[in-house]
């Protein structure tokens, strides 16, 4: 008697838990579907397909599935209501899987150089003002001497819903400076998105000038992506990704986003920075950057070294 009611005993504990395990395991797929509904509307509408099927510099398609090293042309844009704006940041990535590597080089805006499809001289940040994503894109990959694969726009004047989206991020600013109304104390310094604006866009104080809102940038770039990828985020998915699809756009599909993610996150823990060397001078009356020869070829070795399947 005594053995049957304990058997009974289990059997009903079995089932309690199993329906447990029941409820949890639908719980979490609808959590889980309702994440993937979230993320697949938000690329979406961050996607815009541009008329550049591939770069120039590439007798094929690079293959994100094949793990084949590319690279992405971040813009920056300052645009607001009524006018697009120029491109007062661009940072190129270039990240190879086999080398386990990112290589990541901001290029000052006011760089003097060819600006492909317009035929003159100018600041490389007036690319995107003439002719959009792709005017940018060719006027980066003739300057840099490699293939410009894909870009990420973000609109910096929005740039601020993302960094309230995550929660408000943390950096580590090296100079102690006043700007938009906020003082930023050397050190640790905690950002909500109209901190984080002010703080990238401060540039006159700064004894390196663009140099220093460049590092700055980058800052505010991995913060976010720091904070994007605690658990803490998960809560906040719904949020983060309506800020994402507002303020970015892209031409990377959903499944080249997940062969990416898939194939190349390992690269992602290894970020080298480089920078470009020159001078500044005016021509004319108009300050430009002045990249000498010899510092292009050097810019340019080091990511084609970067860029090779081999």
């Amino acid at each position: 008697m005594r053995a049957d009611k304990n058997t009974k005993k289990k059997k009903k504990w079995l089932r309690v838990t199993g329906i447990i395990l029941l409820v949890l395991f639908i719980g979490v797929g609808v959590y889980a579907y309702s994440v993937y509904r979230s993320l697949t509307n938000a690329v979406e509408t961050m996607h815009h397909p541009i008329d550049r099927a591939k770069s120039d510099k590439r007798v094929e398609e690079v293959s994100l599935q094949n793990k084949q090293p590319f690279s992405v042309l971040l813009l920056g844009v300052d645009q607001r209501k009524g006018d697009k704006g120029r491109s007062d940041t661009m940072i190129v990535l270039s990240i190879n899987p086999k080398l386990n590597s990112v290589k990541m080089l901001s290029i000052p805006r006011d760089t003097r150089t060819e600006i492909i499809g317009k035929g003159t001289e100018d600041k490389i940040n007036h690319a995107y003002a003439f002719g959009n994503e792709e005017m940018a894109m060719n006027t980066v990959e003739n300057f840099l001497d490699i293939p410009i694969d894909y870009f990420v726009k973000v609109n910096m004047e929005g740039f601020k819903d993302i960094v309230d989206a995550v929660g408000g991020i943390t950096v580590d600013n090296d100079l102690d400076f006043s700007q938009g109304g906020y003082h930023f104390p050397k050190g640790q310094v905690t950002l909500d998105g109209k901190k984080a604006l002010a703080f990238t866009r401060m540039r006159h104080e700064d004894p390196r000038g663009d140099f220093g809102r460049q590092l700055r940038q980058r800052e505010i770039i991995q913060g976010v992506l720091s904070e994007g990828a605690s658990l803490s985020s998960l809560t906040k998915y719904q949020t983060i990704f309506a800020a994402l699809g507002n303020n970015v756009r892209t031409n990377l599909t959903f499944d080249q986003m997940m062969d990416i993610q898939k194939n190349y996150r390992s690269a992602a823990g290894n970020v080298e920075q480089m920078t470009v060397k020159g001078s500044g001078t005016k021509i004319n009356g108009i300050y430009y950057y002045i990249v000498p020869g010899d510092e292009k070829q050097r810019i340019q070795s080091e990511l084609k070294t970067q860029l090779e399947t081999k």
